[in-house]
């Protein structure tokens, strides 16, 4: 969601809400409906806080989801960096391979994964680059030590980019379960229904208008902002990027340039595979 949508959502509902209690209080009676201010403002405050606890464990949890997405999508990066690394130490026959099939698997994860998770369509299918990975690694048979070393290493480091690349994944589809939803949402709605019975017509219509435009506005940023979190894959303002991933890109192919490999990767620029 776009920064200026987000703006014009709260400013409608905030320009509704005002709207409609000062329809309601053109027949609401002198001092409002409630006879007795302090017991309202008692009930009030059961409802506030109610809906205060339960929006402060949705925006942990939505953050917490927010925050492995993005520690995710970093920590894959960061793996296949070291793996272009690791590839130059494995048996010559295989490292241009293994160095053109990384290069591969980081233009899919930005040109292909990041709009299916933007789109919500990322699913649970595999990156066939990650799979043509592994069978490239089992035609090599390392010999020296170096070699087997650097072999045992790609294992690990391929079980952790895979762990990264799950978790990524995982938060595209967000945490929030359905009935957390009804929920907030049932509860905001009782309080803003509750808030109409404090239209007093002996009040400034300015008055009237501040005390539920505010609370509207404070609930309705606040609802964004946790589907914001929740999915953090999206266009707007605040959205994971792939901005390690690009890095990751640029750095192996400046790496392949610098080491000499001149030879065509077997992709695109988007990662789809060029036969």
């Amino acid at each position: 969601m776009s920064l200026l949508l987000a703006v014009a959502i709260v400013i409608g509902a905030t320009a509704a809400s005002v709207a409609l209690l000062l329809l309601v209080r053109r027949r609401a009676p002198d001092d409002g409906y409630f006879t007795d201010g302090d017991r309202a403002a008692g009930v009030f405050g059961v409802l506030a806080t109610g809906f205060s606890v339960l929006l402060g464990f949705i925006v942990f949890l939505a953050f917490a989801n927010y925050d492995v997405s993005r520690s995710g999508a970093e920590t894959e990066a960061v793996v296949v960096a070291q793996q272009f690394a690791t590839a130059e130490l494995l048996p010559a026959a295989a490292t241009q391979e293994l160095s053109g099939e990384l290069v591969c698997y980081a233009r899919s994860v930005v040109g292909q994964e990041w709009p299916a998770m933007e789109a919500g369509t990322a699913g649970d299918a595999i990156n066939p680059w990650g799979v043509q990975l592994f069978q490239t690694l089992e035609t090599v048979e390392p010999q020296t030590n170096a070699e087997q070393s650097a072999y045992d290493q790609w294992l690990e480091q391929t079980s952790t980019r895979e762990q990264a690349r799950s978790d990524r994944i995982h938060g595209a589809e967000g945490v929030i379960p359905t009935p957390l939803w009804i929920v907030l949402g049932f509860i905001a709605f009782v309080i803003f229904i509750f808030m109409l019975f404090f239209a007093d017509p002996s009040e400034r219509p300015h008055v009237q208008g501040l005390l539920i435009g505010s609370v509207v506005a404070v609930m309705v940023a606040t609802l964004l902002v946790i589907k914001s979190l929740d999915t953090p894959y999206h266009d707007g303002i605040g959205a994971v990027q792939p901005i390690a991933m690009e890095r990751t890109l640029n750095i192996a192919e400046q790496a392949r340039a610098a080491l000499g490999r001149n030879d065509a990767v077997p992709c695109d620029g988007a990662g789809v595979p060029t036969g």
